[in-house]
């Protein structure tokens, strides 16, 4: 098939946009004061008198609390009293889907809290029909610190378009920066056991054909002597919506065919598509197929859990993992454990042009509006200025506020009074530049930006003074960062990333009642296909099937929306 410009021009916004306040919802009642509530000028200004805020806050079961603290008094809303004379009251806390609860209870009511937290543009869209939010466009104008405004504007205005509505900003989105591509950690104790250099040009990426030669070598040789070796094992969904749960999928060999299953797209002639019902896909799946004839694919697979797959890992059938950047933290952390000569190398798959192509996330992560009619509407904007330019850009805080720094390292960040996060697009590049750069001498660790990066270049110190006998953190803070990160900063830098921009991340009138047949389709056709169950010429019938079961009306309804912004 023809390459299609999967792409869209995103629409500039102005309001490059404050940082969500994450959950914050005033709730239950509102505020007393009505009245507006005089500052100081300035985006850091405190007020003169003491400005209540209520809130509603999304918990989890274990923040980390020192003994004492709660979601409604802990060093962070402490020291929001202190530097804008703000005081947060929860009128509601909850966990989960009983938050969810809570804020469709307060929509119903039409009793907002004065901050409150919606996770999805579908809920916020419903606040905005009915009138329930505050417009923030003049108050973000005004009081957003430039550091604020470079966030969102490293996003292109694909995060803030998310919060618009005819022109206006309705709410300030959370960011979700870029974490593309799907990685592949294989076996490097394996491969130099075998005498086998895969990356001899150094861009660290593979070729199908130089992934399929890696794959047969493993399982011809057996290099964890185990007797059953197994190729590649994936988990019977194949596919992810993003790449952070792109775990055991097939996403990486996808993009190799500029296959990217779930997400819309749209063609050169504006028209929208389902990533899952393309050619290209068709292509993939074909190579998985063939791949599972030659045994090369798990026998078991479309049977194995997440859990089997893990462990024919750490059991060393398996040296190939798909997954996301941070992979060796949770996951290949346990094979370490296992086996403490296991090495993993990073690598990605590109095509045969050489490009690793990729598809930027969904920018927006939850957003934060303001309850119509409340005295302060910029509030939100001041407590983003305090905590992700203030303390985050403060190189004394560890002196200056040691109680916040101590909550940066170990409390949740579910604790702050800001439940979202903002981070520049760049945030992994950025953060990759820091720690290399600290770790290899040629900046101190008062230049490194964030807390984060200050401890995994401790622990990354920790493991190169002793390979061989470190902690199974620092090897998995080593991995993540110098081989995981490391490959993102390194295709940035060669410009081998070729990006395209789905157009839609809502959900449809149909998707609501059509999406779990039609996901389940997907899932037992792919399997089907893959496992030779169903022939490759059967993906023709699966996407007729896909159209004529709810899909050719939802791409209608994804064109109208699309074609309305």
């Amino acid at each position: 098939m023809s390459k299609r410009y999967m792409g869209r021009r995103i629409l500039s916004v102005s309001v490059a946009a404050a940082l969500a306040l994450s959950l914050s919802a005033c709730g239950g009642q509102n505020s007393e004061q009505e009245d507006p509530v005089a500052a100081e000028t300035g985006g850091l200004g405190a007020y003169d008198e003491t400005l209540v805020c209520n809130m509603g806050r999304s918990t989890i079961a274990n923040p980390k609390f020192p003994e004492g603290d709660s979601y409604e008094d802990n060093a962070y809303t402490r020291y929001l009293k202190e530097k804008l004379n703000v005081e947060v009251v929860d009128s509601f806390e909850a966990n989960g889907e009983d938050y969810d609860r809570q804020v469709s209870l307060a929509i119903a009511s039409g009793e907002l809290p004065d901050v409150m937290r919606v996770g999805s543009r579908d809920v916020l869209t419903e606040l905005v029909e009915n009138d329930l939010v505050a417009d923030l466009t003049d108050v973000y104008e005004e009081y957003a610190s430039d550091y604020i405004k470079e966030i969102y504007d490293s996003y292109d205005g694909r995060c803030l378009d998310e919060a618009m509505y005819d022109g206006r900003l309705m709410a300030l989105p959370g960011t979700n920066y870029d974490a593309a591509p799907c990685e592949i950690f294989i076996r490097q104790d394996w491969l130099d056991d075998l005498g086998m250099n895969i990356d001899e040009d150094g861009d660290m990426c593979l070729t199908i054909d130089e992934l399929e030669e890696v794959v047969r070598t493993f399982v011809d040789k057996d290099p964890g002597n185990t007797g059953n070796p197994v190729g590649l094992a994936f988990a019977p969904y194949l596919t992810a919506g993003d790449y952070g749960g792109s775990g055991y999928t097939m996403t990486a060999i996808g993009s190799a065919y500029q296959a990217f299953p779930g997400s819309w797209l749209m063609d050169e002639n504006g028209q929208v598509y389902n990533g899952s019902t393309t050619e290209g896909m068709k292509n993939a799946l074909a190579k998985l197929a063939e791949w599972f004839q030659e045994g090369l694919v798990d026998p078991q697979f479309g049977t194995r859990t997440w859990d089997d797959i893990t462990a024919l890992l750490t059991n060393g059938q398996t040296g190939i993992a798909f997954g996301p950047w941070h992979l060796p933290d949770w996951l290949l952390n346990n094979v370490r454990s296992m086996d403490p000569d296991a090495e993993f190398s990073a690598y990605t798959i590109c095509d045969e042009n050489g490009k690793v192509n990729v598809i930027h996330n969904n920018a927006c992560s939850g957003y934060m509006v303001v309850r119509k009619g409340y005295s302060n509407p910029e509030v939100l904007i001041k407590i983003a200025n305090l905590f992700f330019d203030d303390i985050v850009n403060d190189k004394n805080l560890e002196e200056e506020e040691p109680e916040v720094y101590e909550y940066i390292t170990t409390v949740d960040n579910s604790a702050r009074p800001i439940q979202v996060e903002l981070n520049k697009n760049t945030y992994l590049v950025d953060e990759y530049s820091d720690i290399k750069n600290c770790v290899e001498g040629n900046i101190t660790m008062d230049e490194v930006r964030s807390v984060e990066s200050k401890t995994k270049v401790e622990s990354i110190k920790r493991y190169l003074e002793d390979p061989d006998n470190a902690e199974v953190a620092d090897w998995s803070s080593y991995t993540s960062r110098m081989n995981g990160m490391g490959l993102i900063d390194h295709l940035t830098a060669a410009d081998q990333f070729e990006w395209f921009s789905p157009v839609f991340f809502d959900t449809t009138k149909t998707m609501e009642t059509n999406n779990a047949d039609l996901n389940k389709l997907q899932e037992e056709t792919f399997v089907a296909i893959v496992t030779g169950s169903k022939s490759i010429d059967e993906f023709d019938t699966f996407v007729e099937d896909w159209n004529s079961r709810g899909g050719e009306q939802i791409t209608k309804e994804v064109q109208e929306a699309v074609d309305a912004q």
